[in-house]
């Protein structure tokens, strides 16, 4: 299976809704860190759980991070710990959300000058 990952720089890249399934696939691509942005039931009772999509990803080697932000709704604080993570975890990053969208904003507002 192919991931539907969407590289935006060397260390980072963004992708729609992962589910544990797929950690091993993101761990295997090279990447080394994943930031979950989707809030947890957004989707309905078919969205995977950041718990076991987390627990996956650590079973899989890969440091991940739920940072929950809420679609249309991205706040300062959103933009400031989404940088924080980018500086902390290590890279490649991957994160996501519903379609990849909330990622992106994310990135671009977290890496502005």
């Amino acid at each position: 299976m192919s991931l539907p990952i969407h590289p935006l720089t060397d260390a980072f890249a963004v992708a729609p809704q992962l589910g544990p399934d797929d950690m091993q696939a993101v761990a295997d691509a090279g990447y080394k860190s994943v930031i979950i942005n989707r809030p947890d039931g957004e989707g309905g009772a078919e969205q995977p759980s950041s718990a076991d999509v987390m627990a996956a990803a650590r079973a899989a080697g890969l440091v991940i991070e739920y940072q929950p932000v809420v679609s249309g709704a991205m706040t300062p604080a959103d933009v400031a710990r989404f940088r924080q993570l980018l500086n902390d975890l290590p890279a490649p990053v991957l994160a996501y959300c519903r379609s990849g969208t909330r990622c992106t904003h994310l990135f671009m507002a977290a890496t502005e000058s």
